[in-house]
């Protein structure tokens, strides 16, 4: 099978394209730096390939799916840009019927990475019936700055102390990933978001408080969704048997542990996984495997 990956140049591009030259049972394919801009070399490629990579700005990702439509290859999109569209399926596996959904597409959105934490903690919940849809759901989400791309990377790293302490964005409420959020759960209100970046590179924790009233069931019912659809592979549910957990407890794997902490009055959700792993290029591989019809694991680190 021939890979493309248009967008070998950005953090997660560089990601898999790293993943994908140790694969023996893939050709990978990328452009020169001199064309990787030239929209006819980029419409040959994805045109002769069996399957493309996006890790484009969303406006280049619309123009390279309308060059892919004219073609019989498969496509992951890693922008913003159709993780809502109806001609994609959704690639987050693990969700009742979305394996087979995936293997089976020609087009296949990649999760964005805050959302991949909270749809992993609220969609079971949702599509077993136990949370309201109208619960007025907040998610706290930290990051490494690594999910900002090469100008935070640079701006952390030449740093020398001075962004050391967390940092809180999107503060209008308008993040990019709350659409798909909403869409995917089936919530009908979006939560309050908080995302906040850290200075440590890779590492993401996504929170999501639960309380009595909005569940039909309590601590144990909510623990019994989790444990019956991620127990093992790629999304596990997992105990947490420390007084702490860190951001970057998942730092530089591509799984993710779903666990429940609290007690029965108050509890809340965390899913810990590693930004550019479960959140970017990680899940890029994991999908990319289902739509070649490989196992699903092969080049992840589990």
């Amino acid at each position: 099978m021939k890979v493309f990956v248009d967008g070998s140049a950005g953090t997660t591009g560089l990601e898999i394209v790293k993943r994908l030259k140790e694969r023996e049972d893939l050709t990978l394919f990328t452009l020169s730096d001199e064309k990787r801009k030239d929209l006819a070399a980029r419409e040959d490629a994805i045109l002769s390939c069996d399957l493309t990579v996006l890790c484009l700005p969303d406006e280049a990702a619309v123009q390279a799916v309308a060059f892919a439509e004219k073609g019989k290859g498969k496509l992951i999109d890693a922008s913003t840009a159709h993780r809502t569209d109806a001609r994609f399926v959704y690639g987050f596996p693990e969700l009742p019927g979305q394996r087979e959904k995936i293997k089976a597409a020609k087009f296949v959105a990649n999760p964005g990475c805050h959302a991949s934490g909270f749809i992993a903690l609220v969609a079971p919940l949702i599509q077993a019936g136990v949370l309201s849809k109208r619960a007025p759901l907040t998610a706290f989400s930290l990051t490494g700055y690594t999910g900002g791309g090469k100008k935070m990377i640079a701006d952390y790293e030449a740093a020398n102390g001075a962004l050391d302490a967390p940092r809180q964005y999107a503060l209008t409420q308008r993040h990019k990933h709350l659409k798909e959020m909403v869409a995917v759960t089936g919530i009908e209100r979006e939560p309050t978001f908080l995302p906040v970046v850290g200075a440590f590179p890779r590492g993401m924790q996504v929170s999501v408080p639960l309380a009595p009233e909005w569940l039909s069931c309590g601590w144990q019912g909510v623990k019994e969704v989790y444990q019956e659809l991620y127990h093992g592979g790629v999304v596990r549910y997992q105990e947490v048997d420390t007084p702490m957990l860190a951001a970057d407890l998942m730092a530089g794997k591509d799984g993710m542990t779903v666990s429940l902490v609290g007690n029965a009055d108050r509890f809340v959700a965390v899913a810990s996984f590693d930004n550019l792993g479960k959140g970017a290029s990680g899940a890029a591989i994991q999908n990319l495997n289902l739509m070649l019809g490989a196992d699903e694991s092969t080049g992840l680190n589990l």
